[in-house]
C-alpha cells in the first residue's frame, strides 16, 4: 500500500496516526479516538501489532454501510497480518467472527435456534432463579462485597453454559478454562493452556452428541455435523467463543453499575421509572466504552470511493461502533447520558451480518443483573471512593476489576 494507492485525484490521504494501546480509567472516552473522530469520518490508523496501516471509519452511517458491504471481507484477513491491537492473531477454521456469506448464514443457522427471543423468555425462570442464587450468598456473607467477583463475572458464565448445554459435572472445569481465558492475569501460556483444555473438551462434546435432539448449543452443533451441514473442526471453532462469551456482559454491567452507583440522577431515573428502564438500558448501552480502541479489521475486495479517498483492493478497514454511537448527526449531545433519548439506533451489539450473536441473551442478563442487585439492594453504594475503583489493563474488554460495594 503506497501513498499513491489512497487517492482520487486531487486529494491527499489523512495522514496515517499512531493509535496506542491505553489504559483508560472508569467510562472515559478514549482522546486518540475523538481527535480521530474530528480529524473527518475517515482517518486512517496505526495500531501495535501486525503490518502497515488501516483505514478506520467513525460516523454512524459509514459503519452501517461498510459492515453490510460484502465488497469489505472478515474472511480476507486470516490470510495477512494487517495493523492490529492483539498480539497474536491465530483465528480458529469455523469462527463466526471471519465468516463471509454464504458461509457466514450457514454457520450462524447451526446455532440460532439457541439463541431467539423465545428461547430467551423459556430461559428467563431459570437465569432468574440462579442470579438469585448468587445475589442471597452475597446478602449472607454481609457487606462488603466485589459484585464483580460475586455476581458479575459468575452469573453470565453459568448462564452461558446452560444454553450452551455444559453438564453439570464438567462446568467447574469449564468456568475454571473460561475464567483463565478471560483473565488479565497468569499471561498468554496459562491462556494457552486454558484454550487447548477448553477447546479439547469441546471437540468431545460435539462427538458425543452426534445423535443430540436437545435445543442446547452442543446438541445442535453435534446434529448439524451429523448431517454434514458443518465440519466437526467448524463446530468447534463456532462454539468456542459461544462458551467464552459471557465476558462482555460481565464488563459492560460493571461499567454500567459504576455509572448507576455514582451518578444519582440516573440512579433515581432507574428506580423512579420502571417503565423506562429498558430505554435507560439501550442509553448506558450506547454509552460505555465497551471495548479498547477497534475490534477486527476487513479487508476491501475491489476499490471503493468513499468521503473523496479511494479505498484500494487489499486495504485494511476498520469500523468504530463506539464512534458511531457518539455521532452528533445521529445521537445529539453524544457525550452526555439522556435516559429518554428517542430514537436511539447505538450499535452497540454491532450490525450487519457480524451482528452480534448473542445480542438477545445479552440483553437478558444485563435487565436481570441491573433489575435484581439494584432491588434486592436499595442502599447499594460503593465501598471506595469512585475514584479508587480498579479497572482492567492491557485488554481488549473495558470494565472495573474489583467493584466494592456495600449497602
Amino acid at each position: 500500500m503506497t501513498e499513491e494507492t489512497t487517492t482520487l485525484t486531487g486529494q491527499s490521504p489523512p495522514p496515517v496516526r499512531e493509535w496506542p494501546a491505553l489504559d483508560l480509567d472508569g467510562t472515559d472516552f478514549d482522546p486518540v479516538l475523538a481527535e480521530l473522530m474530528g480529524e473527518g469520518p475517515l482517518t486512517r490508523i496505526r495500531l501495535p501489532f501486525g503490518e502497515g496501516w488501516a483505514w478506520l471509519a467513525t460516523r454512524h452511517a459509514d459503519v452501517k454501510l461498510i459492515t453490510n458491504d460484502p465488497r469489505f471481507s472478515r474472511a480476507e484477513v486470516t490470510h495477512r497480518q494487517v495493523t492490529r491491537m492483539a498480539p497474536h492473531f491465530k483465528p480458529r477454521p469455523g469462527s463466526l467472527a471471519f465468516a463471509d456469506q454464504p458461509d457466514h448464514n450457514r454457520l450462524r443457522k447451526a446455532v440460532a435456534g439457541a439463541f431467539t427471543v423465545s428461547a430467551m423468555k423459556r430461559l428467563r425462570p431459570r437465569a432468574q432463579e440462579m442470579l438469585d442464587e448468587l445475589v442471597e450468598g452475597v446478602v449472607r456473607h454481609g457487606p462488603p462485597a466485589d459484585l464483580v467477583e460475586r455476581v458479575l463475572e459468575p452469573f453470565p458464565i453459568a448462564l452461558v453454559s446452560e444454553v450452551m448445554g455444559v453438564p453439570e459435572a464438567d462446568r467447574e472445569r469449564v468456568h475454571a478454562w473460561t475464567r483463565q481465558i478471560i483473565s488479565t492475569s497468569g499471561g498468554a501460556e496459562a491462556a494457552d493452556r486454558a484454550k487447548a483444555g477448553l477447546y479439547g473438551w469441546i471437540t468431545q462434546t460435539v462427538r458425543s452428541r452426534a445423535d443430540g435432539t436437545g435445543e442446547d448449543v452442543y446438541s445442535l452443533l453435534g446434529a448439524a455435523v451429523a448431517r454434514g451441514d458443518l465440519g466437526e473442526t467448524e463446530a468447534v471453532g463456532l462454539a468456542g467463543p459461544l462458551q467464552i462469551g459471557g465476558e462482555a456482559v460481565t464488563h459492560n454491567c460493571g461499567q454500567m453499575l459504576y455509572l448507576l452507583l455514582t451518578r444519582p440522577e440516573l440512579r433515581r431515573a432507574w428506580r423512579e421509572r420502571p417503565e423506562a428502564r429498558a430505554a435507560l438500558m439501550d442509553e448506558l448501552l450506547r454509552y460505555v466504552p465497551h471495548r479498547s480502541s477497534v475490534g477486527l479489521a476487513r479487508i476491501a475486495l475491489e476499490d471503493v470511493d468513499l468521503h473523496g479517498h479511494r479505498i484500494r483492493a487489499g486495504d485494511p478497514v476498520y469500523v468504530s461502533y463506539l464512534a458511531a454511537n457518539r455521532d452528533p448527526e445521529v445521537f445529539p449531545e453524544p457525550d452526555r447520558i439522556d435516559p429518554d433519548r428517542a430514537p436511539n439506533p447505538h450499535l452497540a451489539f454491532g450490525n450487519g451480518p457480524h451482528h452480534c450473536t448473542g445480542a438477545v441473551l445479552a440483553r437478558l442478563q444485563t435487565e436481570l443483573l441491573l433489575t435484581t442487585l439494584l432491588e434486592r439492594l436499595p442502599h447499594l453504594r460503593l465501598a471506595v471512593p469512585a475514584d479508587q475503583v480498579a479497572w482492567r489493563r492491557r485488554t481488549m474488554i473495558r470494565g472495573p476489576r474489583t467493584l466494592p460495594c456495600t449497602w
